[in-house]
């Protein structure tokens, strides 16, 4: 994808996002997916991505970043943006 597809399509607010295989095999339409644990600290991926996009921190927002830093399955790229983000609100 180019990079202004990438800026496009991160613009629409519409992401995506993987899953681990556990189990290689079919999967089909009307088939059940379930979540076998879920993170404590979850933040859904539109909020993280709202984050990542938000121009200036409210109060509710810096307690939302906070939490999603102890998100497990937060890649480490997107936490030290957030922290770098958060060290400039505090500075």
């Amino acid at each position: 994808m180019s990079v202004a597809g990438r800026v496009r399509f991160f613009a629409s607010r519409r992401t995506g996002f993987y899953l681990p295989v556990a189990l290689e095999g079919e999967v089909g339409s009307g088939d059940e997916i379930k979540a076998i644990a879920r993170d404590p600290n979850r933040v859904p991926v539109s909020e993280i991505t709202r984050l990542y996009a938000e121009k200036r921190y409210g109060d509710s927002d810096v307690a939302s970043v906070r939490r999603a830093l102890q998100v497990g399955a937060l890649p480490e790229a997107w936490k030290e943006y957030f922290r770098e983000r958060l060290e400039r609100i505090h500075a």
